[in-house]
């Protein structure tokens, strides 16, 4: 990790450690999130036995899961968003700062911000309903990996939008990934889909991913076909947003947008 990268990082690291209101909103929907679902699902869980009781337990790895997207995406955007209302971002460019540096410490910050913030909700899951996200063993790790991946290709995504429309953009940092829940199958299979949704919902690696959960928590072996389509998915759609993100920097560049947007 070089010095140019580690400084950005150390500047949100100061910022978390002289802000305690910063780091309870890291750790306040997923724990909210976890509550109301959790006790969902425990009722679930007691009022019906055999496969609605499976249900329940999916319901609660789903919540969990699709947290870690939401957290790495929303890590990413608001890094960015910092720079922007603090009308930081032209100086940052100023200097020797690459936009892949940019991005790389944008990616560590959210990485931290999403095991901040799902700790509490782990542990929630946990004690109150007897969840043990780990329990399916290692390739849950996987898993874990491939939903932190996805969140950061969003977010490239809609920094690039910030670069070409300013603050109009700034709505889609929480709203992009609440967005398309419906086509990420956190807590039903494609199936259930409408046929003519179902190809939206295959181009979207969230959807393997969970199919795979539900079929570690249901005790079945994992398909890793699945997992690995997957992580191929991620790759081209991390490939595409790089591209647009390189696209949309030289357009902000050219123009001017580093130094006016936000303005």
């Amino acid at each position: 990790m070089n010095r140019r990268i580690w400084g950005l990082i150390y500047r949100h690291i100061c910022m978390y450690r002289r802000s305690w209101p910063r780091v309870v909103e890291i750790a306040y929907w997923p724990t909210l999130n976890m509550l109301i679902w959790g006790f969902t699902s425990s009722y679930i869980a007691h009022a019906h036995a055999g496969p609605r009781a499976l249900a329940a337990g999916a319901l609660i790895g789903g919540v969990l899961l699709w947290e870690i997207t939401l957290r790495s995406q929303m890590g990413v955007t608001i890094g960015f968003l910092e720079e922007i209302w603090s009308r930081n971002l032209g100086h940052l460019f100023v200097s020797p700062l690459r936009p892949a540096e940019l991005i790389g410490a944008l990616a560590v910050v959210s990485a931290f911000r999403t095991l901040v913030g799902l700790f509490p909700a782990t542990i929630i899951a946990y004690l109150l309903y007897r969840y043990d996200i780990f329990a399916p063993g290692p390739v849950m790790l996987l898993f874990f990996a491939n939903l932190l991946f996805m969140g950061w290709w969003m977010a490239l995504g809609i920094v690039s939008l910030l670069f070409r429309y300013g603050a109009g953009a700034e709505a889609l940092a929480w709203t992009l990934a609440f967005g398309i829940t419906p086509l990420a199958c956190v807590y039903y299979p494609i199936a259930a889909l409408p046929v003519w949704l179902q190809p939206f919902a295959q181009a979207l690696p969230a959807a393997y991913i969970f199919e795979g959960m539900r079929s570690a928590l249901a005790g079945l072996p994992l398909d890793w076909g699945k997992l690995a389509y997957a992580s191929v998915l991620n790759m081209a759609w991390m490939l595409a947003a790089l591209a647009i993100f390189a696209g949309e920097f030289r357009r902000a560049r050219i123009n001017g947008a580093l130094i006016s947007i936000g303005e």
